[in-house]
């Protein structure tokens, strides 16, 4: 019953906002935003053992899957999106599935969120495996499609955590781990677009960026592995191989199209003088660890 669900109760903060001004509407809108954070934090204990278990999927050849329906759904096909030109991994690695498939990406297909056999069926024709760590998202927590999609994936094996906005959500009986961040009611009741949907991004945000960190697909705080496809980021990759190094911008644009723009093996190369095949040796060997790969090389000499 929605009276039980807190993502969709009335809130007497934002009572009559139809009447407001538009300065005011927004200033509602957001003090409800800058409640999200916090709520957020209070779920980090549990967002760390979901990454911990991603890293170690990643580790041993498996894969994330985000799944949901409607707004849950479109923010997990982005998170996933974004992750391969980010850091440079395999658009398999981390994939998002929506119920209704691409066309509910931009169009309301809201009926197909209660089909639970959509939902095994998608899994299924990813070829989904006890390897793979499937995150449901729901911010109601009771989502039909989410609630099939956690309890196939869980019967085979699979490592399941459930992502929800309200507390004791249906979806978590089928999780491993459990995340539900307590968001409230709405600005507008009902609109889990709003705060739900923030809270939402955040995990995934989370989730995605500290398993690549902890997946050595950063080094600092740079985005090490980033595709360098055009002008823009070309010059992103020079800025980021001086950072590292000494190098001039004409050295460093020439280092750069020697290695096609790996970022990674031009600061080996430049810090070690060793050949790039030797760098590359010595990258694989330590698990693309750029100062141990330094290490390595600088002890061979």
């Amino acid at each position: 019953m929605t009276e039980f669900l807190t993502t969709e109760a009335l809130n007497p903060a934002t009572e009559w906002i139809d009447k407001q001004s538009v300065t005011t509407i927004l200033q509602w809108i957001n003090d409800a935003d800058a409640t999200i954070a916090n709520a957020v934090r209070n779920e980090i204990p549990s967002i760390s053992k979901a990454v911990e278990k991603i890293v170690e999927a990643f580790q041993n050849g498996g894969r994330l899957f985000y799944i949901g329906a409607g707004t849950s759904g479109r923010l997990g096909v982005l998170d996933a999106s974004e992750c391969p030109p980010t850091f440079n991994v395999p658009n398999t690695l981390v994939q998002g599935i929506i119920a209704g498939g691409t066309n509910a990406l931009t169009n309301a297909v809201e009926n197909i969120e209660d089909s639970e056999q959509e939902a095994i069926k998608d899994l299924v024709s990813k070829g989904l495996t006890a390897k793979d760590v499937v995150v449901g998202i729901a911010a109601s927590g009771r989502t039909p499609y989410v609630k099939s999609a956690l309890s196939y994936a869980h019967g085979i094996g699979a490592y399941t955590v459930s992502l929800a906005c309200n507390t004791n959500s249906e979806i978590a009986q089928f999780a491993n781990t459990v995340i539900e961040v307590n968001t409230g009611p709405e600005v507008i009741a009902g609109s889990t677009r709003m705060k739900a949907g923030t809270a939402q991004k955040m995990v995934l945000n989370m989730l995605s960026t500290a398993s690549m960190i902890k997946y050595n697909k950063v080094y600092s705080n740079i985005m090490i592995d980033v595709q360098a496809t055009n002008e823009k980021l070309r010059r992103r990759a020079l800025t980021i191989l001086r950072k590292f190094t000494n190098i001039d911008d004409n050295e460093g644009m020439r280092l750069l199209e020697e290695t096609d723009y790996n970022i990674r093996l031009s600061i080996v190369h430049y810090k070690s003088n060793a050949s790039i095949e030797q760098c590359k040796e010595a990258l694989i060997s330590s698990n693309q660890q750029i100062d141990k790969a330094i290490t390595i090389l600088l002890k061979e000499e």
